[in-house]
Parts: structure tokens; C-alpha cells; sequence
């Protein structure tokens, strides 16, 4: 049980209460994207990533010092067996309000309807092209038809919200930009265009290599239509919204790189071999499944994440000549 510390929230030194928690699930994934993991790798073993008994534990600590959303992502989420079951386990937590899940796609088709019968609230699906080649070359895979039906499975479904999240790269889906902002507003999706960060599984991430969000921006204003700035729901959201003058849609930009949004962060995250981190960038982890393996308490497990928390930086510093890049890429820590 969680003792006095109950009523606290998660403050680090700069005053940011977190509330939302990225769960990776797997460092698997059926696909390759260069900027997320090496086209050859090594996954982890089964037995040092977490169950879903565990992670579900470490949510409810989470719940009760007021985490309120939860993100379940990967490597790709779906190739982990019924993670139904665990989206039944997380919404059954009192005072987790919502749970999201980042997917590429692939095997959203076949999952979608179920996962949304056992309480999954929102899904974000990557789609950095709607080229078949493109999609190749980015991906190292082929598979652009399922991802396509996951986004039709995922309207069928019903979430309360369908979101594509598209990464941009300079000289590789600046043709993309124009294309998928008129799928998504035909769709009726919200599109978010996310900076190149460097997280690359090659490390061979270069600053020219980020195309801003404002170039974007500027580009979808000019060729699709007039965009408007709306207000966030809630300020730590980490994209800046707008909407089209004429109502039809909005298109987010997460602007990492050239307008880092750090001041504002509510995030923690857990890695799916259960090392707890302050930030995507963080350099440093904090053993949570040894704590869970080895009978710790909750109150134990708390002071850990409020120790990692309590060591957050007031930034990722990417610009700055101390920046350190985290040794493990996107996929080992969870998008």
C-alpha cells in the first residue's frame, strides 16, 4: 500500500506536477524506421519485459499520486499478445481517465474494434507518407495497404479520437506534406507533424535533416488551407493546434527541435524492460522491475519514480553543446 506520500503529487524542481505516463509494452516492432531502431537488431529477451500484472501495478502508484493518462507504446504495441487485456486492466484503475495507444498501423485492422470494446480511448497511428516507395525506403518494409485499413478499422471503431502522427524529415517527406494533409482533412483526422529527433537506432541524426514545423506549416497554409492557432486543451500538451479557417480540420505540430516545449512537460515514462525515466532524453534510468521482482513496496517503488522525477532536468538541451543523445534509440525507450 502507498503510504502518506498518497496525497502528493509528482513534482520535480521546476514545479511541473506530472500527469501523463508513456508505458512502452515491447521493444518489438514488425517494421524498421530509420529514425526509430537499426534495420538489424536484437530484441530483449521475454522474461525481462514486464507483465501486465506489473506494469498495471506501477500505474495504480502512479494513479494514486495523480497520473490521470496513460499511453501504452513500443517498439509496436500490437505484436504484444492481448493488449486488450491490458487496456481492461489500466481503465479499471481509479483515477486513470484515459488511455491512448501510438501504433504504426500494421496490425490495427484486426485489433481495432476489440480494443476499443475493452476501453482504449484514443489512438495515434504513424504515417509519415501515403507513397508506396517512400514508405519502403522510410520504413524498410512494405505494408502501407495495412496501415491504411487500420486507420478505416480505427474510424469504424468509434475512438473519441483517430490521430496521425507524421515524423519530418528534410530532403525525404517534403513531398508528403501537401498529400497527407488532404487525407487527413478528407478523412476528418487530426494530423500532428513531429520533428526528426535525435533518437535514430543508426545514430546518424543531423540537425539540417529536421524539417520545422513551421515550414510545414507555412507550406499546408499555402497549398490546403488557411490555419488558425487554437488554444491547448491542457498546457502541458506537447503539440501547438490549429484549425482550418473553414472548420475542416485541425493539424498539430510538435516542434521538438526548434521550439522545445520542456517548460511545460507532465511526462514520465517506463521502458518495457521496467526502467523508469524522467524524459525521453534522460541519460539516466531508474530500476522499477527489479523493485517489482524482488518484493519491494509500493512505497518503495514511489520514492524511486519520485527520486528519477526529482532529477529531471529543466530540458533536453538538444541545442546546447552539453547535449548527450540516451545510448538507447526510440524504440528501446518508448515513442
Amino acid at each position: 500500500m502507498i503510504g502518506s506520500n498518497r496525497s502528493l503529487p509528482v513534482v520535480d524542481s521546476f514545479g511541473r506536477v506530472h500527469k501523463s505516463f508513456r508505458i512502452s509494452v515491447t521493444d518489438r516492432c514488425n517494421i524498421r524506421c530509420f529514425y526509430c531502431m537499426p534495420e538489424t537488431v536484437r530484441f530483449l529477451p521475454r522474461h525481462e519485459i514486464l507483465t501486465f500484472e506489473e506494469i498495471t501495478r506501477v500505474a495504480k502508484i502512479g494513479a494514486s499520486v495523480g497520473v490521470s493518462r496513460i499511453r501504452l507504446t513500443g517498439g509496436e504495441p500490437l505484436v504484444r499478445g492481448q493488449l486488450w487485456k491490458l487496456v481492461q486492466m489500466l481503465k479499471a484503475i481509479d483515477g486513470i481517465e484515459d488511455v491512448a495507444l501510438t501504433t504504426n498501423g500494421i496490425l490495427l485492422a484486426d485489433q481495432a474494434a476489440k480494443l476499443r470494446s475493452h476501453g482504449l480511448d484514443r489512438v495515434n497511428i504513424s504515417l509519415d507518407t501515403l507513397d508506396p516507395e517512400t514508405f519502403e525506403r522510410i520504413t524498410r518494409r512494405k505494408g502501407l495497404d495495412k496501415v491504411l485499413a487500420g486507420i478505416d478499422a480505427a474510424i469504424e471503431a468509434g475512438f473519441e479520437q483517430v490521430r496521425i502522427n507524421a515524423v519530418s524529415m528534410a530532403g525525404i517527406t517534403d513531398a508528403e506534406i501537401i498529400p497527407l494533409a488532404q487525407f487527413a482533412r478528407r478523412k476528418q483526422l487530426e494530423l500532428r507533424f513531429i520533428e526528426f529527433m535525435p533518437l535514430d537506432g543508426d545514430e546518424a541524426w543531423q540537425r539540417e535533416q529536421v524539417l520545422t514545423g513551421e515550414a510545414i506549416r507555412q507550406a499546408i497554409g499555402q497549398n490546403v488551407g488557411l490555419l488558425e492557432p487554437v488554444a491547448r486543451p491542457h498546457a502541458a500538451q506537447p503539440a501547438t493546434d490549429y484549425e482550418y479557417a473553414d472548420g475542416s480540420g485541425r493539424v498539430g505540430f510538435i516542434n521538438s527541435v526548434s521550439e522545445p516545449f520542456c517548460g511545460s512537460c507532465d511526462r514520465i515514462r517506463m521502458t518495457a524492460e521496467g526502467q523508469f525515466r524522467n524524459c525521453l532524453f534522460s541519460t539516466r534510468e531508474w530500476d522499477l522491475r527489479t523493485l517489482l521482482r524482488t518484493g519491494a513496496s509500493d512505497d518503495q517503488i514511489l520514492a524511486t519514480m519520485r527520486d528519477s522525477v526529482a532529477a529531471k532536468a529543466a530540458a533536453h538541451g538538444i541545442d546546447s553543446e552539453e547535449f548527450q543523445r540516451p545510448a538507447k534509440a526510440m524504440y528501446q525507450i518508448g515513442g
